[in-house]
């Protein structure tokens, strides 16, 4: 496995495997890999021979309520987990190398409306951060596919727009939400959870399964339901941002008519800034 912490070092490597006929396949990180990351880095084998994993804090992502310093780092944990899964090569650069002048794309990056709703609406210029690292991370390496986790839907949605209208040829994969065995999303900051509020944590998914079995039986208006989940966070000792329904197609608000719909939700608990969401197909 190579490490790497420089795009011309990169590019040299990916100019070879190109060479050679290989399908490049990019797993972008920040780091502080759990399981939910690994089930990124064993479907990105599914999709092509050669795999790169940049690891990288994106400043830029970071609100003023989130202390960028106090993000998990573990660096050594993170290169033998990567070296477990057989990644072939990790990008690990500082900050002045990917917001380098010359790794701008040449097409402006989009704002989007959705940015600033739902998780945008409570972090301001988060989206934004996270649009130019990827535009930036998809113009250095220009992988042929990019593997996303789904339990950052806003996100993914957001990046799947962001390729369409960027034109990069990059085919966007999109993996499930991988869970503990109470149900809780891996998260790296689940590790900001004391003992006590992670046995509280579980209860951001069950409230999701109580919204999807409230969808199914159709008896209450959307607003209802997401206002009697938030009250239901809020009695377990959750400080929710938000619980919504929403369109799974673009996140455009939902009704029994639609047929794709997506319940998301984001709950302080303690340190913890946890979201989830649950899928539910309805035809």
């Amino acid at each position: 496995m190579q490490v790497v912490t420089t795009v011309a070092e990169l590019r040299k490597q990916i100019t070879v495997w190109k060479q050679q006929g290989n399908k490049i396949v990019l797993v972008p990180t920040m780091g502080n890999l759990h399981a939910g990351h690994l089930m990124l880095m064993k479907h990105a084998h599914e999709c092509g021979e050669k795999i790169i994993c940049s690891i990288f804090v994106n400043a830029r992502q970071f609100d003023r309520d989130e202390d960028l310093q106090a993000y998990p780092r573990t660096p050594e944990q993170d290169l033998a987990a990567l070296q477990e899964e057989n990644v072939d090569l990790v990008f690990m650069p500082e900050h002045d190398e990917v917001y380098a002048q010359e790794h701008m794309p040449q097409k402006k990056i989009p704002k989007y409306s959705l940015n600033d709703q739902l998780c945008g609406q409570f972090r301001p210029g988060f989206f934004d951060g996270i649009v130019e690292v990827v535009a930036r991370l998809f113009h250095i390496v220009m992988p042929d596919i990019a593997v996303f986790g789904e339990k950052d839907f806003q996100q993914l949605t957001i990046i799947k727009r962001l390729v369409e209208d960027m034109g990069f040829p990059i085919s966007i994969e999109q993996v499930p939400t991988q869970r503990e065995d109470d149900g809780l999303a891996y998260s790296s900051r689940n590790s900001y959870l004391s003992a006590s509020e992670r046995m509280q944590a579980k209860q951001i998914y069950e409230t999701l399964v109580n919204v999807k079995t409230q969808i199914e039986l159709g008896s209450h208006p959307f607003n209802d339901i997401e206002n009697h989940a938030m009250k239901m966070l809020m009695k377990a000792g959750f400080q929710p941002d938000y619980v919504s329904i929403r369109n799974a197609k673009n996140l455009t608000p939902a009704s029994y008519d639609t047929d794709f719909i997506i319940i998301l939700v984001a709950a302080w608990l303690g340190k913890a800034r946890l979201i989830d969401n649950l899928l539910l197909q309805k035809r």
